[in-house]
């Protein structure tokens, strides 16, 4: 029991001596200048000429009405009868 403690003072004799470290020398202070009042206000420009007029684009396409067929003929007596499908399914 003797020796567990005699060791364990030593490793933690170790351990704080290793963290510890120099202390680093602080940075030298920045001078920073400050800028003086504002001057007075520069003159006004001139203002620019006016923009040329750019060409006319195309005509669009016609919407989504498409061809239109022709109209039939005028039928006769003619009748037609589809017989009903079975009902099987």
């Amino acid at each position: 029991m003797k020796r567990y403690i005699a060791v364990a003072a030593v490793l933690s004799a170790l351990v704080l001596s290793a963290c510890e470290q120099k202390q680093a020398a602080a940075p030298p202070p920045v001078v920073v200048t400050v800028p003086g009042p504002a001057g007075p206000q520069g003159a006004t420009g001139a203002t620019g000429l006016p923009a040329e007029k750019g060409e006319t684009g195309a005509t669009g396409m016609t919407g989504a009405d498409g061809v239109k067929g022709d109209r039939g003929n005028q039928g006769g007596d003619t009748i037609v009868v589809v017989p009903a499908q079975d009902q099987k399914r």
